[in-house]
């Protein structure tokens, strides 16, 4: 008890807690200083004036406790930022990351803090005890002397005044080095210049407050979506015989990377029953063009892209058009709803279903192949024209969980602990979840087929996955500067014996177009509406894997703060540009004459 006393006594003095908070606050300005792609300034500013600022504030009273937890909102985007830090190496708290907060259902945020022991244990160790500290504190009135208080505010000032001053200068900089040049999609993707400095990009913590804003003014958006929407229609009509039964499924993928994909070239067996089937067309080379899956997902679901993305407040899915076309439309999910575009899309069926919202306790781990009775459920209904949905839980993090012991193949496959030293395991287990995938896809290619009707699917997942791959020890996805495993994912189109006869032309342009970059969420949409035989203004052939008039556009991201930046701006790291070369996939703009529309 005494040495408790004790430490709480030397620990709790006014002027320690001044200095442990000043080294709290500081610490994320100092770690991105050092991660971030900034000019020498601009490393020097955001060090020199946020520091200033927060030696300032701690200074303003002499109740050094009251202060400290005044400051509580900044002591928590500081230990957010550095959780981030542990998982990415990089980046600041990201507009996706408060977006993830709202969207990601509680198993999964659980399963994820399961596994992250090392960054709870440092934010625990680091900021708790100063919470306590400046706690006992107030309950001491303990106070900083007037004179400690008096000069600490000059240092704040003048230290803040110096970073002003080379804020403005960096500024000003910038505006005279700035190429002012066409602002087009092509020219946004073709471009190759060095991101300038901007206060709302790259100064800690005012980028995350602005993060933060933004996040809120898309949160407001989304929640007024179906006004917004309302009036929206594709216009979409069919031009297939209308006496000829078709059945059209789109299977969103779910933390799936193509380089574990047998079919994409991996050493491994992770595709055995794909690797049979007929009528298969594998792209080796398709891009997401996010990372997200509250990004990515809505991209697949509609006519939206990365050029265009803010469209999605205000338009509609591709549920919504094989409707107006005549088609019954099912949606059917594995994961549960979290009010986001997906729901948004999804519930425009005719019939929607969550079924992850129904588990039972007895099944808490809700396989995908959950899916399969509804479907069979659907296909026996025998209606002439069905579009289908079905969105898995796929490879989600953790692995294990996504596929039955019995199918285990890989192993061992139990540790799910995100560290290094488990990466065999992990991989492993990921790798199962694959194989899981490959005979989800499989068993539905095989009731599409035993219908005899005029068939296709359409298979493409949200964004890949890090498993501590090279030297950079990345894990999971989501992070604000993407890796080549969170952007290289599988895309697969599979027709019918009774598509490929009667037209006969679709596989071949298939198989032709097979060794050409796509992204993802450009062509899913206009590749599924012309399987079909829909018609809409909104579909555009070129961007059709199924047609022969099928262009590749320069690949682009869609950032944080829905801007499509050039791929290769976005990745600069040399294992991720080495990775892109080996794959085959250029980063690099392709020739004007392809692109133009």
């Amino acid at each position: 008890m005494r040495l408790f006393k004790h430490i709480v006594n030397r620990y709790s003095a006014p002027q320690v807690i001044f200095f442990q908070a000043l080294f709290v606050l500081s610490l994320p300005n100092i770690c991105l200083s050092f991660t971030e792609p900034l000019p020498l300034v601009g490393r020097l500013v955001n060090i020199i004036l946020p520091v200033s600022l927060y030696i300032w504030a701690l200074s303003l009273s002499p109740k050094i406790g009251r202060t400290v937890w005044f400051l509580f909102p900044f002591l928590f985007l500081s230990a957010f930022q550095m959780v981030l830090l542990y998982l990415y190496g990089h980046s600041v708290i990201a507009v996706d990351m408060f977006l993830n907060l709202i969207t990601t259902n509680t198993g999964e945020a659980l399963e994820l803090l399961d596994n992250l022991l090392p960054s709870i244990v440092f934010v625990v160790l680091i900021y708790v005890p100063l919470l306590l500290l400046a706690g006992f504190s107030m309950v001491r009135r303990q106070q900083l002397t007037q004179p400690f208080c008096r000069i600490g505010r000059r240092a704040g000032a003048v230290g803040a005044a110096a970073g002003l001053l080379l804020l403005f200068l960096l500024i000003v900089s910038n505006h005279t080095t700035t190429d002012h040049r066409d602002c087009s999609p092509l020219s946004i993707a073709n471009s190759q210049l060095p991101k300038s400095y901007t206060v709302t990009d790259d100064l800690y913590p005012v980028n995350v407050l602005h993060n933060i804003w933004l996040a809120v003014s898309r949160t407001y958006a989304t929640t007024h979506y179906a006004e917004n929407s309302r009036r929206f229609t594709f216009r979409a009509t069919s031009t297939h015989n209308p006496n000829e039964r078709e059945i059209y499924v789109l299977v969103i993928g779910e933390t799936a990377r193509a380089i574990n994909f047998q079919l994409c070239g991996y050493r491994r067996a992770t595709d055995p029953q794909l690797l049979s089937v007929p009528h298969l067309a594998v792209f080796k080379r398709a891009l997401t063009q996010s990372n997200t899956t509250h990004k990515s997902v809505p991209m697949l679901l509609s006519a939206v892209s990365a050029v265009d993305f803010d469209s999605v407040y205000h338009q509609k899915g591709i549920i919504t058009a094989f409707k107006e076309a005549g088609f019954h439309t099912v949606f059917l999910s594995n994961q549960l709803p979290n009010h986001s575009f997906i729901d948004f899309f999804g519930q425009a069926a005719d019939e929607w279903k969550f079924i992850r919202a129904h588990s039972s306790k007895a099944d808490p781990d809700g396989y995908d192949d959950r899916l399969l009775p509804l479907l069979d459920a659907v296909l026996k209904q025998n209606r002439r024209k069905e579009f289908i949905v079905l969105h898995t839980y796929g490879s989600h993090f953790e692995y294990q969980k996504r596929y039955p012991r019995s199918l285990s193949y890989f192993k061992p496959d139990e540790a799910s602990e995100a560290e290094i030293s488990n990466r065999r395991s992990l991989v492993n287990a990921y790798d199962n979840t694959i194989r899981y995938t490959d005979r989800l896809l499989a068993e539905v290619m095989h009731r599409i087929e035993a219908t005899g009707a005029m068939g296709a699917l359409v298979y493409a997942s949200d964004h890949g996955e890090n498993i501590f791959d090279d030297s950079r020890h990345l894990f999971l996805h989501a992070s604000p500067r993407p890796s080549y495993y969170e952007l290289h994912v599988p895309l697969i189109v599979w027709l019918s014996t009774r598509y490929c006869g009667l037209r006969p032309g679709v596989l071949p342009v298939l198989a032709a177009n097979c060794n050409r970059s796509v992204a993802t969420n450009l062509s899913v949409f206009h590749t599924m509406i012309d399987l079909a035989g829909l018609r809409t203004p909104y579909f555009d052939r070129r961007r059709s894997v199924a047609a022969s008039a099928y262009r590749p556009l320069p690949p682009v991201y869609l950032n944080d703060h829905n801007e499509p930046i050039p791929l290769n701006r976005m990745v600069t790291d040399a294992e991720d540009i080495a990775r892109f070369k080996q794959a085959g996939i250029p980063l690099q703009d392709y020739p004007a004459r392809n692109n133009k529309k």
